[in-house]
């Protein structure tokens, strides 16, 4: 055998041990992305970044968080994120507002593809104006199961997490409101402010500032505990209306997902770093700071709180008119 020809081959014998070796190689060799449905400085996006950023000194590697807004509930980066290689190195940065993606005609799966890692949510408050005469959850609600959709009540959108808690709070309360939907969180805490309702139904964290500066007075958390806030508590309505546990909890579930045909051993891997991620002091604090009830959530866990949000937008949306699918051709069962 020639010189040359001995150097060729020793080079093929060394690229094939190199190949074999990165193929058995330990996860993750390279630097994972998430890819984000909604835009930046948003509930989602916070969350994940700070939990990515744990998770990355845990893994040892970058994971780089990319907005992918757009689209219908997220669908535009869910479908990047789902369309990319199912391999790890690809997560999607979601919560509950996706899952009604596929009722609306915007994704053609059930959102039990994904495997869900839960990071948590801010439970929804019902609040009202200082000028209103309630000055209780019960004084509100008695006033409303007297005076039938006399009471104007806003929230976002038909459909939305904030949407559902107020029918839940109907249906666990027997009381009646007038409901107004909004564009988003922002713009019906802007009409309860403006006069334009009298009750208002979004999220501890959405609402925090205005509840501090006086412009909006709490009533009550939609979850069985009084909530810590500041030096005191936002009381539970659970505590007047036992029968809302019918009903409630239904809160946000902001986290991220891999496809479920992710080998096992890869999301073994990222259910150990997330949760310990999870269990840092800086997790911990910014749940606290930012009025978030953590999970951790993985796994069978998670894919149920997944599927029970699925089945509750999407029926819900339906029934309301406001679905371009209906749910029993998705096989989504009734809640």
């Amino acid at each position: 055998m020639s010189k040359k020809i001995f150097i060729a081959a020793l080079v093929l014998v060394l690229a094939g041990f190199s190949a074999f070796g990165q193929a058995q190689g330990e996860y993750p060799e390279r630097d994972i992305t998430n890819v984000l449905v909604w835009g930046a400085g948003g509930g989602t996006d916070t969350c994940n970044r700070v939990v990515m950023a744990e998770m990355s000194e845990i893994l040892g590697v970058n994971i780089n968080v990319v907005n992918k807004p757009g689209g219908t509930a997220g669908s535009v980066g869910m479908q990047d994120a789902y369309s990319r290689e199912h391999d790890g190195y690809t997560i999607c940065g979601l919560s509950e507002s996706c899952v009604t993606a596929s009722v609306q005609g915007a994704w053609d799966k059930r959102m039990n593809v994904w495997d869900y890692f839960i990071i948590g949510g801010s439970p929804d408050v019902v609040s009202v104006t200082p000028d209103t005469p309630w000055q209780t959850m019960e004084e509100l609600i008695e006033y409303a199961k007297a005076n039938p959709g006399e009471v104007k009540a806003g929230a976002s959108g038909a459909g939305s997490i904030h949407h559902l808690n107020l029918l839940a709070l109907e249906n666990g309360t027997g009381a009646k409101f007038n409901f107004i939907p909004y564009g988003g969180s922002a713009p019906s805490q802007n009409a309860a402010m403006t006069g334009e309702i009298n009750v208002v139904v979004t999220s501890v964290a959405e609402q925090a500032q205005l509840i501090r500066g006086g412009k909006l007075r709490a009533l009550g958390v939609l979850v069985p505990d009084d909530f810590p806030f500041g030096d005191g508590v936002l009381p539970t309505a659970f505590d007047v209306y036992p029968s809302l546990s019918d009903y409630l909890p239904l809160s946000q579930a902001i986290g991220f997902a891999v496809p479920q045909d992710v080998p096992q051993n890869v999301k073994d891997v990222l259910r150990d770093a997330f949760a310990e991620a999870m269990e840092t002091d800086s997790v911990k604090e910014f749940g606290k700071k930012n009025f978030y009830i953590l999970s951790g959530k993985v796994g069978e866990e998670a894919g149920k709180v997944f599927d029970s949000l699925e089945s509750n937008f999407a029926w819900t949306l339906w029934e309301l008119g406001a679905a371009k699918v209906n749910p029993a051709d998705l096989g989504i069962p009734k809640p």
